[in-house]
Order: C-alpha cells, then sequence, then structure tokens
C-alpha cells in the first residue's frame, strides 16, 4: 500500500491528545481552539490561500460544527512583516479589485510596494467576528527573530530554507 501524502492548507480536529499542526516559513500560521465545543484548528495561510478564503471557510467549517465566534481564540504566529514583503503592481490590483478597501494593506516606499499580510489575515478574522486574537508580531525575514524565511533563503541564495511549526492540541 501506497500512504500518500495530504496537501492541505488546513486541519480541524476535536480529538484530545492529538496534536495537529502547520509548517511555515512567511506565511501566516493560525491556531484557532473554540473553548466550548473543545475543536481547534491549525492554518497555512499564505497569500493564496488567504485571497482565496481558507480562514472563512475553516471558521463556516467550526460553526456548522456547533462553534460560536464568541467562543475561538485565535493566535496569529511568527511571518513576513510588512517591511520585508515586496510585491508587484499586479498583486496589489488583484487584492484591490476583490475589495476596494483592501488598499489599506498595501504601502508605497520608494516606488516599491509593500503588502501587509499579517494584517490581512487579521481583518479576515474581524470579518467572521473573531474578536479575541493574540497576534504575535514577529517578522520572519529579519535574521535577528531566528525563524526560518523562504524569502530570505531565496534572497541570499541557499539551496534551501526551513521551516518553522506551529502545534496545537487538546488536553
Amino acid at each position: 500500500m501506497i500512504k500518500k501524502k495530504i496537501k492541505a492548507d488546513a486541519i480541524i480536529t476535536n480529538q484530545k491528545g492529538l496534536p495537529i499542526a502547520v509548517l511555515t516559513a512567511d506565511c501566516v500560521p493560525l491556531l484557532l481552539y473554540d473553548s466550548k465545543e473543545k475543536i481547534i484548528a491549525a492554518i497555512h495561510a499564505g497569500w493564496k490561500g488567504a485571497f482565496k478564503g481558507i480562514i472563512n471557510n475553516v471558521i463556516k467549517f467550526m460553526l456548522k460544527k456547533g462553534c460560536e465566534t464568541k467562543n475561538i481564540t485565535v493566535s496569529i504566529g511568527p511571518c513576513i512583516g510588512q517591511k520585508n514583503y515586496n510585491v508587484g503592481e499586479d498583486f496589489k490590483n488583484k487584492f484591490i479589485k476583490k475589495h476596494k478597501k483592501n488598499k489599506i494593506f498595501f504601502k508605497n516606499v520608494n516606488n516599491l510596494i509593500y503588502f501587509n499580510l499579517p494584517d490581512y489575515v487579521k481583518s479576515q478574522l474581524k470579518l467572521n467576528k473573531i474578536n479575541k486574537i493574540d497576534m504575535l508580531n514577529i517578522d520572519t525575514y529579519n535574521i535577528k527573530n531566528n525563524f526560518f524565511s523562504a524569502r530570505r533563503s531565496l534572497k541570499l541564495k541557499h539551496a534551501d530554507y526551513g521551516r518553522n511549526i506551529s502545534i496545537i492540541m487538546i488536553n
């Protein structure tokens, strides 16, 4: 029997003693916990997943399972910060085309465009009426923070880059 590795950007469980995790290297790791229903989720939110609604989909699923937004706490882990996330004009236009309010997640500095992925992710939580949010605000790109960064590794021409792991479990 060949075991196939499952590719997914989220995992959800209500099983006690079963740790779930997400690997990131600049993307946003989100850990969700519903204190009443005892359901947890781990989300890998890169710009594509966040743009396509991974956060909304996970929260909708949790709500279908009996969770309530007032009982959900979310931890936003280390990810790339805006000052190190340079993007192109087409990237910016894609977000603004989706919603004009997305302009607030972009900043122009010296004719370069920078995207605020962690704040975009946080806004997705807020749109879903999640208010208990713990955001670490640690930039993975900044080497002094001691986290793996795909963008930093590519810039330095490293053969590969490590991954950061974010784990959650119900005791």
